[in-house]
């Protein structure tokens, strides 16, 4: 379900996988932490052409801006429960500079609420 328009800005969590549909279409998909003090885990999926070659330089660690579709979705997981998953739907992924303000809170908080606090584990990603 696609919620709305968002941007936010974060650091990379996971580095970029790229696989390949059955059309044989390219989609890029990364982690990106927009938590300040703790983590908060977004999944960032590609399927622009356009970007591919900014997203094929990102590393874990890397700050960067992203604008997209906010859309979540719910996952079975192995145990049976339910979990949701957050992802962005990147229209412009944008890298940032070592020269941004790493302190600065752009309010990331406001444009992004969840229904619960419970944050995804690495392992819990299915991706």
């Amino acid at each position: 379900m696609s919620i709305a328009k968002s941007v936010v800005t974060g650091t990379v969590y996971r580095a970029p996988e790229k696989r390949f549909t059955q059309n044989n279409i390219a989609v890029s998909a990364l982690v990106l932490n927009i938590g300040v003090g703790e983590e908060m885990l977004i999944r960032v999926i590609s399927r622009r052409q356009a970007l591919d070659e900014v997203v094929s330089t990102l590393n874990k660690g890397d700050r960067i801006l992203v604008e997209g579709r906010l859309q979540t979705a719910a996952v079975k997981m192995d145990d049976g429960s339910e979990k949701r998953i957050y992802e962005i739907d990147a229209n412009a992924v944008e890298k940032m500079g070592d020269t941004a303000p790493v302190s600065e809170n752009y309010g990331t908080e406001e444009i992004v609420k969840f229904e619960s606090d419970e944050l995804i584990g690495e392992d819990e990603i299915p991706f």
